[in-house]
C-alpha cells in the first residue's frame, strides 16, 4: 500500500471526487491526508476525512492566506476542527516568499503561532517552504527537536538541508517534481537523504507526475513519485511503499 501525505482533493470537483478516490485504490493508494489551505478549507477537508475511512484531515491556513489570519478567532475554529479524531495535522502552513501573496510580516506571525499550536496539540505539522528555508529553519532550530514535528511537504531543498530538517526530527515528502525532467537537483537530494526519513505525495490537483504532466493531479499518481523514488534509490517499488506507508502511520493514523 501507498499513502498520499499531501492532496487537496476538496480542490477536486464534487463529481469528480468519487471516481478519483477509486482510481486510487486500485492504484493501491489507501490513505490520502488533505491539508487545510483556510479556516473554511480546513473544515471542508475535515468533514471530507469523516465521510471515507481512506481519507485524514489537516487543519491550516496556507502562508498565502496569512493576510487576513486572526490567530485569536481563526486558532480557536481550527481547534474546534481537531475534536475529531480525522484531524490529525496542522497545516499546511509556512512561509513563501516567492510569490508573496501575504506581506512576509504577517506570513512569519502566521507560521510562529500555528507551529505553537501545533505544539500544545502534539500534532505534527505540514510545512510549506518556497525561496523561505533560512529563514524556516532558524525559526526551527530555535524551537529545537520534538517527536514527530512533522513534514516539509514537496521537498525541493538540498541534501544537506533535509539532514537538517531531519535532525530536528522531520521527515521530507517527495511531490511529483521528483520525476520532472529539469529536477534532477531533487534526484540528487533524495539520493543522499534516508529513505526511512521519507513520504510521497501528489499535491493534488498540482503538480501532475511523469507521465501525467498537463493533467489535475489525483491520489493515484503517487505510484509514480514512488517509482521514481525507488529508481533514484535503487531499492524496489515495494521498499519505498512499506518506508513511506510506515512514516505516514507513525506520523497522522491516531491509536
Amino acid at each position: 500500500m501507498l499513502c498520499d501525505s499531501h492532496g487537496h482533493v476538496q480542490m477536486l470537483p464534487p463529481a469528480e471526487l468519487h471516481d478519483a478516490l477509486a482510481r486510487a485504490e486500485q492504484a493501491g493508494v489507501g490513505r490520502v491526508l488533505i491539508p487545510g489551505t483556510t479556516v473554511e478549507d480546513s473544515r471542508r477537508a475535515v468533514e471530507l476525512a469523516e465521510s471515507d475511512d481512506r481519507l485524514f484531515a489537516a487543519v491550516g491556513v496556507h502562508p498565502h492566506e496569512t493576510a487576513g489570519f486572526d490567530p485569536d478567532r481563526d486558532l480557536k475554529i481550527l481547534e474546534g476542527l481537531l475534536e475529531s479524531r480525522k484531524a490529525v495535522a496542522v497545516g499546511e502552513i509556512g512561509l513563501d516568499f516567492h510569490y508573496e501573496h501575504s506581506p512576509r510580516e504577517a506570513q512569519l506571525a502566521g507560521f510562529r503561532s500555528q507551529l505553537e499550536f501545533a505544539r500544545k496539540h502534539s500534532l505534527p505539522a505540514l510545512l510549506h517552504k518556497r525561496e523561505s528555508g533560512a529563514v524556516m529553519m532558524e525559526i526551527l532550530e530555535a524551537l529545537g527537536r520534538r517527536e514527530n514535528p512533522g513534514v516539509f511537504h514537496s521537498f525541493t531543498e538540498d541534501s544537506e538541508f533535509g539532514l537538517r530538517a531531519i535532525g530536528l526530527g522531520y521527515k521530507l515528502s517527495f511531490s511529483g517534481m521528483l520525476t520532472f525532467k529539469g529536477a534532477e537537483n531533487i534526484r540528487q537530494s533524495a539520493r543522499g537523504l534516508p529513505l526511512s526519513e521519507m513520504l510521497v505525495e501528489t499535491d493534488a490537483p498540482f503538480l501532475a507526475p511523469v507521465p501525467h504532466r498537463g493533467k489535475p493531479c489525483e491520489p493515484a499518481f503517487v505510484v509514480e513519485t514512488a517509482r521514481k523514488l525507488a529508481e533514484v534509490k535503487g531499492t524496489a517499488l515495494e521498499e519505498v511503499a512499506a518506508a513511506t506507508t510506515s512514516n505516514f502511520e507513525k506520523l497522522f493514523v491516531r491509536r
